[in-house]
Parts: C-alpha cells; sequence; structure tokens
C-alpha cells in the first residue's frame, strides 16, 4: 500500500481515506477494526435455495430487544451478495458463532460460489432446524441466534459499500458443552475471530482474563504509579 502521508510527526502516518484506493482503504480499515467476531449467517432465498457465509462485519446492538448488526459489504462488481439478497427477500436469518474448529470449513464457505450453489455441502457442515426461522442453524457452531430482519441501512453506493443489516434475536441456541453452572464459558466456546489481512485469532484459555467492571460512580482517577 502506498501511504499519502500529510504529516510531519514523525512517530505516525496521518492519512485521509480518500486519497487511498478503494482496497487500501479496506485493508487499513479491517487492520484498525480487530479483532472481530465472525457471523456465520445463514439464509434462504425467495425460492428456498439454501445459502452460508461468514461476514466479520458483525456487532451486538441493544437487548430490549436483542439486537444484532451484520454489515454485508456490496461486492467489488456493485453488486448486493447472495447473503443481502436472501434477507431482502425473506427477513429471516441465523447467526452461527464461530468457533476454531469450524475455521476451515468457515474459511471454504467464503469463495465466492455462483448464486444458487449451496455452501452447506461444499463447507461440510451440517443444518439444524430452526425454532421460528426458516433458515437452518448450523450443528457444529456453539451458539447460534435465530434472526428476524427490523431494517437495512445502506451506507454509500458502488463496491465495497455498507449495508447495515438490523435484526431482532427471535431464538438462541447453545450447546451444552459449552456451559459451566449454567452459564456460558468462553474458554469453552474456543472463539475464531478475524483481524486483518489473513490474520486470524483463536481465543484460549491462556489468553482470557478476567476484569471486574469499576463501581457506578468513580470518585478519583486510578494512580498511575
Amino acid at each position: 500500500m502506498k501511504v499519502p502521508a500529510f504529516s510531519d510527526d514523525c512517530s505516525f502516518i496521518t492519512i485521509d481515506p480518500a486519497d487511498l484506493s478503494l482496497g487500501d482503504a479496506h485493508r487499513l480499515l479491517l487492520h484498525c477494526v480487530a479483532p472481530r467476531p465472525i457471523a456465520f449467517v445463514s439464509t434462504l432465498s425467495a425460492s428456498g435455495q439454501p445459502n452460508l457465509a461468514p461476514f466479520s462485519y458483525f456487532m451486538a446492538g441493544g437487548a430490549n430487544p436483542c439486537s444484532v448488526v451484520i454489515s454485508p459489504l456490496t461486492t467489488r462488481d456493485g453488486c448486493p451478495k447472495d447473503t443481502l439478497r436472501n434477507i431482502r427477500e425473506t427477513g429471516e436469518y441465523v447467526i452461527n458463532v464461530v468457533s476454531y474448529a469450524m475455521r476451515d470449513g468457515v474459511n471454504l464457505a467464503s469463495a465466492e460460489f455462483p448464486y444458487g450453489v449451496s455452501e452447506w455441502e461444499m463447507a461440510g457442515f451440517t443444518p439444524a432446524a430452526s425454532a421460528k426461522v426458516k433458515p437452518g442453524r448450523v450443528v457444529e457452531a456453539p451458539l447460534a441466534m435465530e434472526c428476524k430482519l427490523h431494517q437495512i441501512v445502506p451506507h454509500g453506493t458502488g463496491p465495497l459499500s455498507a449495508n447495515y443489516v438490523i435484526g431482532e434475536v427471535v431464538c438462541f441456541h447453545v450447546a451444552r458443552r459449552v456451559l459451566r453452572d449454567d452459564e456460558v464459558d468462553a474458554s469453552l466456546v474456543n472463539y475464531l475471530s478475524r483481524l486483518g489481512g489473513d490474520w486470524y485469532e483463536q481465543t484460549t484459555s491462556n489468553s482470557l482474563f478476567e476484569m471486574p467492571r469499576p463501581p457506578k460512580v468513580v470518585k478519583h482517577p486510578p494512580s498511575k504509579g
């Protein structure tokens, strides 16, 4: 990436994204927003054709009601991805949480297959019936959320523009193997997350630590000593 800098600070390079190509801006953004959880999204087309695709533009929204957001970017030629098309058509989808054990199949499912090709078979995942939506969930996923579309908010036009898909979670699925004392134990999930470039991160028990939240009112800043 050729960086057009306009800063005299020798310790930082200051970059205007308007001076970058779309590809370079995209790559830099992914390094800045990391690690990112991966939403493995299962959908059906209006005619019932299944689709399964990973998206690392994924975040929680609120809890009243429970909501989540994914952003399937438009393709490099400016077309909507299959997942976005299907959600627009049906208003239903399932977000499957990705574990390290699922890495190879999830990576394979990210390939640009022709519209209508089932990534389920290509990537080797097992469908299970959902409770409240028509698209199936992934049996291999330790956690899954059935979602109904609330709103799609586009931002920008053309290649690599955003489509913020806001969904309401209408049902959760939790594998018993990731529970300890009836609570999800992060060390048992072994989350897989996305970074910039071809980098991923595995969440192991060695990389986890707990930090209790501070009290509601902090009267004095913590000591730096």
